[in-house]
C-alpha cells in the first residue's frame, strides 16, 4: 500500500477526469500495468505494447474498481465513474518513476552500475561482480542470462526487465543485504524506459556495431546509436571504450563526468603490452595496466599486470571495462588481479577442461557477426586445427545459416554441422541449408545431426594443439524439438561424454 501523493512526486500529470484533491491521500492497494491484474483500489498504466494496448482496458479498469488510471492519450469510461485519470506524455517512463517510488527507491540504497554496448555487456557485468566480490562487497547481478540476488538465481526474460519487475529486484536486493548491483542495459530498455526511475551511480559503454535493427527493434542504426546514449544522461559517472569509433556519438548530450578506457593512447584508462597466452588447456590474455591521468575527484591512478584465462583482444576490453568501474570503489590490486583469473560466465567464451593438449570452449555465437568475431580471435593463436562445432535454429531466416556456414567455411580449420533448436523444422533440412554457405568456401565439414555425438565426435578425435568451439547454445540448458523444450546442457553433455571415457579432471 501506498498513498498516492507519495507515488507521483516525481511526475508531471495531468487530471483528465475526476478531482486530483480527492484521491492524493488515498492509499492504492496494487500498482498495476497487466489489465489481468486489476484490483480495487489499485493504480493501472495503460501500456501500448505489441500485441495489446493497455488503453483499451481503461473502461475495464474503471468498472473493477482501479482507483487511478494513468495514460499517454485519450480514453472513454463512463462520466459518473469514481477513478482519476492522469494523463502523461509517456506511460513507459511514468510506469518507471511509479515503480521507483512504490518500492521505496531501492536503487538510492545501492551503488548502481549500468553497462551498455553491443557486445561485452554480459561477460563485463560478471567480470565486475567477481572483482567487488573479491573486495568484500556483495552484488547483485541483472542480465541476459540470469538475474542474482544473494543465493538466488532468477531465469531472465530479457536483457533487461520492465521497470517494475527491476525495481522489484532492487527492492529484494537490499533486503538481501547488497552494496551494488551491476547490470546490462539493452537499448531497447533505454528506449523503453525501462531502466528509468533512478540515477546510476555509473554507466558504461562498451562498443557499437549495427546489430537489433528491423521489425520491433530500431528503425536505423542512428535510432540505435541515439538510444545508447541515452544512459548517459541518466548516470553520475559515464565510463567510454576510447577505441570504439562511435563514444563520442554515443556521448554527445551526455549530463554526466566522462571517463574513457581502451588500448588507445588517448585513453584514460590504458591496456598496453598485449601478449595472447595458450598453454594447459587454456586460452588467455596478459597485459599491463596504466592510468594515463585523472581528475581531481577521480580515482588514484592504477599500474599493475594482470593476466585473465578467457581469450583475445575483446577479452581484454571486458577485463579494462570492469577495471574502470572498480577502481572507483577502492579495490586492491591484489583483489582485481585475483578476480579476473577467476572469473567465468556461463556461455560466453566458457572454456571447459577436456585436455592438456587441446582447447574445449562453449560460445553462444549464433549468427554470422558473432562467430565471425569469435573464429577470428581464436585464429591469433598458435594453435592446431580450429573446429567449429555449430548448428542453427528452426523457424529463423535461412540466411542466417547461409551465412553462417560460409562464414565457418572461411575461417574454421574443420566444421562440424549438427542441430542448434529445430523447433518444428526437420533437423536434416537445417543442415542442407548450412552445407550451401559452407559450399561457397573451401572449407571441409562433416554432419552429424545428433548434438551430442557431434561434440562427442570432436573429443574424441582433438589433436594436440586443437580449438574446439562449440558454438550457438552458449548459457542455453535445453534444446527445443517441437513445441517443447528438452533439458540439454552441453557442460553436462561433455561431463557424461568424459566419464563413459574414463576421463576426469
Amino acid at each position: 500500500m501506498a498513498r498516492l501523493r507519495n507515488l507521483l512526486e516525481n511526475l508531471e500529470t495531468k487530471a483528465v477526469h475526476g478531482a486530483p484533491e480527492a484521491f492524493l491521500d488515498r492509499e492504492i492497494s496494487a500498482l498495476v500495468y497487466d489489465s489481468r491484474r486489476i484490483t480495487k483500489d489499485c493504480l493501472f498504466v495503460c501500456i501500448e505494447g505489441v500485441n495489446f494496448d493497455g488503453h483499451s482496458a481503461a473502461a475495464q479498469a474503471a468498472a473493477q474498481g482501479a482507483a487511478v488510471l494513468v495514460t499517454e492519450k485519450p480514453v472513454e469510461v463512463p462520466r459518473d465513474a469514481d477513478v482519476l485519470i492522469l494523463q502523461v506524455e509517456s506511460t513507459r517512463y511514468a510506469l518507471a518513476f511509479l515503480s521507483a517510488a512504490w518500492f521505496g527507491h531501492p536503487a538510492s540504497k545501492l551503488k548502481t552500475i549500468g553497462i551498455t554496448g553491443t557486445k561485452g555487456k554480459t561477460t563485463s557485468t560478471y567480470l565486475v561482480k567477481s572483482i567487488l566480490e573479491n573486495a568484500g562487497l556483495k552484488v547483485g547481478l541483472v542480465g541476459t542470462i540470469e538475474v542474482i540476488i544473494g543465493d538466488t538465481h532468477i531465469h531472465a526474460e530479457n536483457t533487461t526487465p520492465e521497470s517494475y519487475v527491476l525495481q522489484s529486484y532492487f527492492a529484494q536486493m537490499v533486503q538481501a543485504g547488497c552494496d551494488a548491483v551491476v547490470m546490462e542495459v539493452s537499448s531497447q530498455a533505454l528506449m523503453q524506459h525501462r531502466s528509468q526511475g533512478f540515477v546510476f551511480d555509473f554507466g558504461i559503454f562498451t562498443n557499437l556495431e549495427p546489430d537489433h535493427i528491423g521489425p520491433n527493434e530500431h528503425a536505423s542504426f542512428e535510432e540505435y546509436l541515439r538510444c545508447k546514449g541515452m544512459l548517459f544522461r541518466q548516470c553520475r559517472v559515464g565510463i567510454m571504450n576510447g577505441d570504439d569509433v562511435h563514444w563520442k556519438q554515443v556521448a554527445e548530450g551526455h549530463t554526466c563526468r566522462l571517463e574513457t578506457y581502451g588500448l588507445g593512447e588517448g585513453c584514460d584508462l590504458r591496456a598496453t603490452d598485449l601478449r595472447l597466452t595458450h598453454g594447459g588447456g587454456k586460452l588467455g590474455a596478459a597485459f599491463h595496466v596504466s592510468c594515463k591521468k585523472t581528475e581531481a575527484d577521480a580515482p588514484q591512478p592504477l599500474e599493475f599486470d594482470a593476466q585473465i584465462d578467457m581469450p583475445g583482444r575483446f577479452s581484454v576490453y571486458n577485463a579494462l571495462t570492469a577495471i574502470a568501474i572498480c577502481r572507483h570503489f577502492a579495490v586492491s590490486v591484489p583483489d582485481i588481479q585475483r578476480a579476473l583469473l577467476s572469473a567465468k560466465v556461463k556461455g560466453r567464451i566458457e572454456m571447459v577442461k577436456v585436455s592438456d593438449d587441446f582447447t574445449l570452449l562453449i560460445d553462444y555465437a549464433h549468427n554470422a557477426m558473432a562467430l565471425e568475431s569469435l573464429l577470428t580471435t581464436l585464429k591469433e593463436y598458435e594453435h592446431g586445427r580450429l573446429v567449429c562445432v555449430f548448428g542453427c535454429g528452426g523457424n529463423r531466416s535461412r540466411l542466417r545459416r547461409f551465412e553462417m556456414g560460409e562464414v565457418s567455411g572461411r575461417l574454421a580449420d574443420l566444421t562440424v554441422i549438427t542441430s542448434d533448436n529445430p523447433r518444428f523444422e526437420e533437423p536434416e533440412a537445417i543442415i542442407d541449408d548450412i552445407v550451401t554457405g559452407m559450399e561457397k568456401t573451401k572449407g571441409a565439414y562433416l554432419r552429424i545431426s545428433d548434438r551430442r555425438e557431434a561434440i562427442a565426435w570432436a573429443i574424441d578425435h582433438g589433436q594436440p594443439g586443437d580449438i574446439i568451439v562449440l558454438a550457438g547454445k552458449g548459457h542455453e540448458d535445453y534444446q527445443e524439438i517441437r513445441g517443447v523444450k528438452h533439458p540439454m546442457d552441453e557442460r553436462v553433455l561433455i561431463a557424461d561424454i568424459l566419464k563413459e571415457r574414463g576421463i576426469s579432471f
